[in-house]
């Protein structure tokens, strides 16, 4: 995305709004299809009872749909004020952080070994993405270390807050999982709407056209932004965001494989280190001697029976 006097050419909200606008679309054509394939005595998907039922249950996805709408305008931001590898660097620490807020909001266990697993899983990241960069300002001419953990905070933990939360609201309610996209991505575009609104209001009416400065570039944004956030939705209703996480890490891997393959694109040794660390680190937390065992409840018994029986010799 190009860039004219550290601005943008594009208002980033608008390819946020037009992101969640296609994903409306696309939940609603799904809604469509599901509900024509729905058996006869079946409580019928786009009936109004059932919308407004759903719509009570699933409140909660407005919270991640607003944290969603801040981070995906803080990406824009953050490449103003660092360099792209230097975004994706600091991107990596959301691995622990998710980690750290399932265990706390979603009471997900993990074991010794599995934090060992994710932090390999960090360091492989960051070993393929180190790169030789000079030191500089950033682009308004202030010096990195003066912003930078500010926005580290915040560009670390609102997008983990927003995956583990919306995890935790489309797995709560026994819901649609297109019903569910209907509604995270109708707050979605509430909010970056709003957003466009707030932006004319202090800025100028100008700033309200939508697509102003968008070229074929910024619509492929829009695509690659949509496909992903759809994809992601999948994960959270039936997998995790651990899985998540290590699937694009993958995918990032196998891109890079093929891009050497038939672009003759060179493998550095940061890559092929760092892959082999990942994988290491995928064996080793989806280990089945790496999950955490819960203790049967005779074990338990027992246990207290000792317990008491020690107490008891105590004089």
């Amino acid at each position: 995305m190009s860039k004219v006097d550290g601005k943008f050419q594009f208002s980033p909200i608008s390819v946020n709004f037009l992101t969640e606008v296609a994903k409306v679309i696309f939940a609603i054509v799904m809604l469509v299809i599901q509900s024509r394939k729905q058996k006869a005595g079946e409580k019928p998907l786009l009936a109004r009872s059932t919308l407004i039922q759903a719509a009570r249950n699933n409140v909660l996805l407005a919270v991640p749909a607003l944290l969603y709408a801040i981070n995906n305008y803080l990406k824009f931001i953050m490449q103003l004020y660092f360099n792209p590898s230097t975004v994706k660097m600091l991107s990596n620490l959301k691995v622990l952080v998710i980690a750290v807020l399932l265990k706390f909001i979603m009471r997900r266990r993990f074991s010794v070994i599995q934090w060992e697993a994710l932090a390999l899983l960090l360091i492989g990241i960051s070993i393929n993405q180190l790169r030789t960069a000079p030191a500089g300002d950033t682009a308004f001419g202030l010096p990195i270390t003066a912003i930078a953990y500010i926005y580290t905070l915040i560009f670390v933990t609102v997008p983990s807050l927003a995956s583990v939360y919306n995890e935790y609201a489309m797995k709560s309610q026994d819901t649609s999982i297109y019903l569910q996209n209907l509604f995270l991505y109708g707050y979605g575009a509430i909010f970056n709407f709003l957003g466009i609104l707030g932006t004319a209001l202090f800025q100028g009416p100008e700033n309200f056209n939508i697509l102003q400065g968008h070229s074929r570039a910024t619509m492929f944004l829009i695509c690659n932004n949509a496909a992903q956030g759809i994809l992601s939705s999948f994960f959270f209703k039936y997998a995790d965001t651990i899985l998540k996480k290590y699937s694009s890490t993958v995918a990032t891997i196998f891109t890079g494989l093929a891009s050497a393959a038939f672009l003759g694109h060179t493998l550095t040794i940061n890559f092929l280190l760092g892959i082999s660390v990942v994988f290491i680190s995928m064996h080793q937390f989806f280990s089945p001697i790496a999950k955490v065992k819960d203790d049967k409840p005779g074990e338990l018994l027992e246990l207290q029976d000792t317990q008491n029986h020690r107490e008891s010799l105590i004089p």
